[in-house]
């Protein structure tokens, strides 16, 4: 009984966040007189908590970043650095450990988000 318990609300909370959103934020381009550009990405059709779902949510997250944060195509260091705090920003917020691993596994950043503890 536990178990459902705990699998609604990870169901619910999963579905809450994205209704909600999950932004990617771009504070690190925004200067004082700008507004913070984000994207919201939407995952109610995953299943984050397998490894697929988790793939398939990081890469909408990555893609979103990119385009958030890409300004004129130019790739240059600001802009890299933006789509790393974007992503980490992101990955935290949805706060599920298999998206976190996935992360973690990806970029190597052990630094990034550590508010998946489930």
């Amino acid at each position: 009984m536990n178990t459902n318990i705990r699998t609604i609300n990870r169901t619910f909370l999963a579905h809450a966040t994205a209704t909600l959103l999950v932004s990617v934020l771009a504070a690190s381009n925004a200067t004082a007189g700008e507004q913070l550009r984000s994207e919201i990405v939407k995952f109610q059709d995953l299943n984050v908590s397998t490894p697929a779902g988790a793939q398939t949510l990081y890469n909408r997250i990555h893609a979103a970043a990119k385009r958030v944060c890409a300004q004129s195509g130019d790739w240059q260091p600001a802009v890299i650095a933006c789509i790393k705090h974007a992503e980490s920003t992101a990955v935290g917020k949805v706060n599920e450990p298999s998206l976190t691993a996935f992360y973690r596994a990806k970029t190597g950043d052990r630094t990034g988000p550590l508010t998946a503890n489930r």
